[in-house]
């Protein structure tokens, strides 16, 4: 990793050292990981997910991901909600995903509270994009050390506890931050890396929910 945080890939083009040069995690940085999102079950899921990697790398949670898809669903809400003791015990024996009893319960919960939003809200997408921070909570350059200074924000702090007050479980101000980076609610993609560019003008043509 560069001080700057940028690596130089094989291609010869900049991007966000974290993804280590890892294909798999690569394809991650370049293809999903700060494109803005309003779908609902994408959104579910991440916000779950994100749950789940408390406590370890997000390389753990993706290599398993389809493995999660398989066990939840796909992250249908509706039948996450529809979870019975019996569907809590089959998640805790698989060995496919991260065997947690606590974030696979809060999970199931959180499907429950995701049904209440979206009956208040319309959509996940339009409760979630609600909380997009303005430009005055976001920083003039996107750097290494801005980044590692920063792994909540004021609006992450307003919307986890606000999911809170709601029932949600697992959605403290850091796992709400690395679900925003990701859902492209901010563009964290640092200054010079490939992808800041693209994942800006995706964002400039969002039609917000």
């Amino acid at each position: 990793m560069t001080t700057e945080g940028i690596a130089i890939g094989e291609d010869g083009q900049p991007r966000c050292a974290w993804h280590g040069n890892l294909d798999d995690y690569r394809r991650y940085h370049d293809e999903e990981w700060g494109r803005p999102v309003t779908d609902d079950t994408r959104l579910f899921e991440k916000i779950c997910l994100e749950g789940f990697q408390s406590g370890l790398s997000w390389l753990t949670i993706l290599r398993k991901r389809e493995n999660f898809r398989t066990a939840f669903c796909g992250f249908d809400f509706d039948k996450v909600a529809a979870f019975t003791d019996t569907d809590i015990e089959r998640c805790v024996a698989d060995p496919g995903i991260i065997r947690h009893r606590g974030k696979i319960v809060s999970t199931v919960n959180n499907a429950r509270r995701a049904q209440a939003l979206k009956a208040e809200f319309g959509s996940l997408a339009r409760y979630f994009w609600g909380f997009e921070p303005g430009t005055e909570e976001r920083p003039a350059s996107v750097t290494r050390a801005w980044i590692a200074t920063n792994p909540t924000s004021q609006t992450s702090v307003r919307l986890s506890k606000d999911l809170k007050k709601r029932g949600w479980t697992f959605v403290g101000p850091t796992t709400v931050y690395a679900f925003m980076q990701a859902m492209g609610m901010v563009n964290d993609h640092l200054d010079g890396c490939i992808c800041r560019l693209r994942v800006e003008a995706l964002r400039d043509a969002l039609q917000r929910p």
